[in-house]
């Protein structure tokens, strides 16, 4: 295998050292080390699949990636970042998310250690953003982000709330089109895009009203009891909810808790929507209790080994950008079979990875699409053909 690799490797002129052909790692490239400090929660659906798409890629892309956990608390997560940075053996490549913020801090221990850095679903903003500029210009070794668009997928779930309304003619006795909002809070930038998209979709639609935008800290219960207290609030004031925005799947599922609690019917005569493709969702909307889900940015996790391979070999994502920003995109009855089984069973190492490196003379260009990571899929063990 090894001569074999050496005679398939070819020179990627644009990115000045060789690339294999067909996405494969060279036989003499570096075994890479990444930590990656997840904000999550243990068991924490979206950040577990985060974690696993990394690993996944990991094993396809000769890097070893160690995960370790924040349990949702910044400090921590600051915590584990500085005691990375303080180990005797440094990792290749440090992976954070500037979730609540709290990024910046580690960003620049990580300057100081020398440790290369990539921030992945949450970049910098505000005063943080002000301070530091873009990657690699006061922190050289901030290489960039992965994001992805997620004002679009929040304005993309809306829109498909009010076209259920507007087809199922739902409107309240004043003739408007009322709406629930629920945000994971009002401070990590995706949660912010996410609102913000919702925002501009209801601007856009002067029949629709949102009544209320409530905060339920990415969870369930607390989605569940914000929800609960809406409907009962919507029920003394006459008002028929339409819909239930919620920015991600434990809080979608939470609000369908309560909308059957209020004898209402999730589905047919009010609808809920949310992000994540958990495998939760797509069971809620198989049994056609959930709209959609939006998402598939969990596989954040697995571009982001392949963004850092490419680098380390020579081949610089930001060649193009050290902006990476990947499209969601909506799962809903229609196309739920393409990709359920990927997420139900989390099998991710059959995704082809190595098959979305940059092509030669094509450093920072990728297709990181859903129809490309179909395609990428091999076989289900066990699966009919």
């Amino acid at each position: 295998m090894t001569g074999l690799l050496r005679i398939l490797l070819v020179v990627g002129m644009a990115c000045g050292v060789l690339v294999p052909l067909g996405g494969a790692v060279a036989a003499d490239a570096k075994r890479l080390n990444i930590v990656f400090v997840s904000p999550g929660k243990t068991g924490e659906v979206y950040w577990d699949m985060v974690a696993q798409t990394m690993q996944a890629a990991g094993r396809k892309l000769d890097a070893h990636v160690e995960v370790l956990t924040s349990e949702r608390n910044y400090r921590t997560m600051q915590e584990l970042g500085l005691g990375v940075l303080a180990r005797a053996d440094k990792p290749d490549f440090l992976i954070l998310s500037n979730e609540e913020s709290a990024a910046a801090p580690v960003l620049e221990a990580a300057e100081a250690a020398g440790v290369k850095t990539l921030l992945l679903s949450n970049t910098l903003i505000g005063a943080d953003a002000a301070r530091l500029g873009p990657p690699r210009r006061t922190l050289k070794t901030w290489l960039g982000d992965v994001t992805t668009d997620l004002q679009t997928a929040g304005a993309r779930m809306a829109n498909a709330l009010i076209d259920a309304a507007r087809a199922g003619k739902w409107q309240s006795p004043d003739g408007k089109i009322h709406l629930l909002g629920i945000g994971g809070d009002e401070i990590t930038p995706a949660s912010i895009a996410r609102n913000a998209g919702l925002k501009l979709a209801v601007q856009a639609a002067p029949d629709v009203v949102v009544d209320r935008m409530l905060f339920a800290n990415w969870t369930q219960s607390e989605a569940e009891q914000v929800a609960a207290n809406y409907l009962s609030w919507a029920s003394r004031k006459g008002i028929r909810p339409a819909g239930i925005w919620a920015g991600n799947d434990p809080m979608a599922l939470g609000a369908i808790n309560a909308v059957v609690a209020a004898g209402l019917a999730p589905g047919q005569n009010i609808q809920v929507v949310g992000l994540n493709w958990s495998e939760d969702a797509l069971r809620a909307i198989r049994a056609g209790r959930l709209l959609l889900t939006d998402g598939g940015h969990f596989l954040l996790g697995g571009w982001s080994i392949v963004l850092l391979r490419d680098y380390a070999d020579g081949c610089d994502f930001a060649a193009a950008s050290p902006h990476v920003e990947v499209k969601t995109s909506e799962i809903t009855r229609t196309n739920l079979a393409s990709v359920g089984d990927l997420i139900r069973t989390r099998a991710f190492d059959r995704i082809d990875f190595a098959g979305f490196r940059a092509k030669p003379g094509r450093c920072g260009h990728y297709d990181f699409s859903i129809d490309a990571l179909i395609s990428s899929l091999a076989p289900l063990e066990g699966a009919a053909d």
